[in-house]
């Protein structure tokens, strides 16, 4: 098995998020072709911190790919520490995300480009909360698997990409080991501390670049804690070697196909997730229990 190592590192800033005051934002792919990070389109971390008054957010559509939401620091209620929702969005889809009250929030979301024979699958709910996350606990570190595999545990989400998300917590010098097939694309973002891959070292706020391969086969990543109580996500995924476009809140494979989109949603033609049948929705526990009509 062939040792997987980081080729570059990127890092970008802060910015004043769309919602105002109290929301703060980083595009992690700014200045990433999608070539390099396909099949991620979009990965946006937030931060809200908001006073509360009058609504933010609201309802908007998404079409052609599918969102990957993770909830690193949530309030207990409609977003909830260390839950995650895949939703494919597809042929249509529209949600609602309004906040009124005062929030502390930090919420990463990455779209997940779709194979171009299913850019408009049926629209579908995913979701997990922390306590059904296949997770692994020792003094040395801890590790979540919201999708693909890691370690001997398996995420039970069903995916049109194949695609993995590992959360990791490791202690000062812990090291661990992840396979990751060789073919794969992908990123360690890190959000605490520094971790080494190989001869490169990642700090805080950056991401390091898997090596691109045309090899094919299992891959090895090896990754090490420079800090006590590192914090780190690895998204890694089996790119389509498409190209997508993207204007606003859809993809598609081709220009002529953004217009139709819009006056769909404008017609009334897209569902609204929470209108979604019982059979589109589904929650997953650690028991092996699917529950449909997520909420």
């Amino acid at each position: 098995m062939r040792n997987r190592s980081i080729s570059i590192i990127t890092e970008n800033h802060w910015h004043n998020g769309f919602l105002g005051d109290g929301h703060k934002a980083m595009a992690v792919l700014d200045g990433v072709s999608y070539k390099d990070s396909d099949p991620f389109i979009l990965f946006m971390d937030d931060i809200l911190d908001l006073p509360g008054g009058a609504p933010v957010g609201g309802a908007h559509p998404h079409a052609g790919f599918e969102t990957l939401t993770l909830v690193l620091e949530g309030n207990d209620r409609e977003w909830k520490t260390g839950s995650f929702e895949l939703m494919t969005a597809g042929k249509g889809i529209v949600h609602t995300e309004e906040i009124t009250s005062k929030q502390k929030l930090r919420i990463l979301q990455v779209w997940l480009a779709l194979p171009p024979e299913q850019r408009y699958a049926q629209p579908f709910l995913q979701k997990i909360l922390l306590e059904d996350v296949p997770t692994i606990k020792t003094g040395e570190y801890e590790i979540r698997v919201y999708g693909g595999s890691s370690n001997g545990l398996v995420s039970p989400l069903k995916t049109h990409t194949p695609f993995i998300l590992i959360e990791f917590r490791l202690k000062k010098l812990a090291v661990v080991n992840q396979e990751i097939p060789l073919q794969y694309h992908g990123l360690v973002y890190v959000l605490q501390g520094r971790v080494k891959v190989g001869d490169k070292i990642i700090s805080s706020g950056q991401a390091g670049w898997l090596e691109r391969t045309n090899e094919k086969g299992s891959g090895r990543l090896t990754l090490e804690a420079l800090d006590e109580d590192t914090h780190f996500m690895l998204y890694a995924g089996q790119p389509h070697h498409v190209p997508v476009v993207q204007h606003g809140p859809f993809v598609a494979d081709s220009v002529e196909e953004i217009a139709p989109l819009y006056r769909k949603f404008k017609d009334g033609q897209f569902p609204h997730l929470n209108d979604l049948s019982d059979e589109q929705k589904v929650t997953y526990h650690s028991d092996g229990r699917i529950d449909s009509k997520a909420t």
